[in-house]
């Protein structure tokens, strides 16, 4: 069940005009409060001990003794301590599904490359708000680890990771958000892109250690129109993905309990999802992602 890799090796794919700008009147903002910071604006609700100078307050048994303001207490006898409000930034995070079952395509664009667009216009949304974007890249293993940056550059080089495409093996998506659960020490916000081809019940219990940790995630589930439809009516040969054998078949026969498997699965990872309080967007590669991402957003906006 394929037509062929069809990697896009030109860095300026990614950032089709049209795409960005339909989604530049619109900024990524997170839903849920995440720590010492409010996503999406860069002035927290909270006061710290930071940078800007906001107010005193009057000191109490137990307050660090190195804010106090002297020359208040010289004036007064008084003790006061100095609140500042802090500058804080919101740190996204794109994890991007780069396993073999994502070189999938029936038209244009396969699932790997209709993610990367998606990517591709968030990473620009979220620097041109400076705030910060990191990319991890996955299939059995992280593949790629790249830091979050506010710097504009920094976009360059999240392409320079997308355009070497995807590999030849598998996802196991649970060892896989374990991992990052532990090296992501920061409260953020993490936006999965993949097919999530794997065991419903692993992939849950990956996400459940992403929001133990208290991250917001959003999984956007790319799949192929192909696979959500079925439309194949001769005999045909179905080219395994991620190791799994070819396979001759009569889609005919196939058809009722291939769509009834598949609408299993997404109810079901929709569910967990729900449960959870993550965000899930199912996409279509056949569906502009322009209209798909505005869409989106525009719906967390009037949220």
């Amino acid at each position: 069940m394929g037509r062929g890799r069809g990697i896009i090796t030109d860095p300026q794919r990614y950032l089709d005009p049209l795409t960005l700008a339909k989604v530049g009147q619109l900024e990524l903002q997170a839903r849920l409060l995440v720590e010492g910071y409010l996503s999406g604006t860069h002035r927290s609700p909270y006061h710290g001990f930071s940078v800007e100078f906001a107010q005193h307050r009057e000191y109490v048994p137990g307050d660090d003794i190195k804010h106090v303001d002297w020359k208040v207490y010289g004036r007064t006898g008084r003790y006061y301590l100095k609140q500042y409000e802090e500058e804080t930034n919101l740190v996204c995070w794109l994890v991007l599904d780069v396993s073999e079952s994502m070189t999938y395509r029936s038209g244009e664009v396969s699932k790997f490359e209709y993610a990367c667009l998606m990517a591709a216009a968030l990473a620009h949304l979220t620097l041109r708000q400076q705030d910060s974007v990191g990319l991890v890249t996955f299939d059995d293993q992280i593949r790629h680890f790249l830091r979050p940056s506010s710097q504009p550059s920094h976009l360059k080089d999240i392409i320079g990771v997308m355009v070497q495409g995807p590999g030849r093996e598998k996802s196991r998506m649970a060892p896989l958000f374990h991992d990052l659960a532990e090296r992501i020490k920061r409260r953020g916000l993490l936006v999965i892109l993949s097919d999530c081809l794997d065991d419903v019940p692993d992939v849950l219990s990956g996400l459940r250690h992403l929001r133990y940790n208290r991250h917001e995630v959003v999984l956007f589930h790319v799949l192929d129109a192909a696979e959500l439809e079925f439309p194949f009516s001769e005999a045909t040969l179905f080219r395994g993905l991620e190791q799994q054998p070819e396979l001759l078949a009569d889609p005919r026969a196939l058809r009722a309990s291939y769509l009834e498997q598949v609408q299993a699965f997404m109810t079901e990872l929709q569910r967990g999802c729900r449960g959870m309080n993550i965000d899930y967007v199912s996409l279509r590669t056949d569906v502009d992602a322009a209209v798909a991402l505005t869409g989106y957003l525009a719906r967390r906006l009037s949220r």
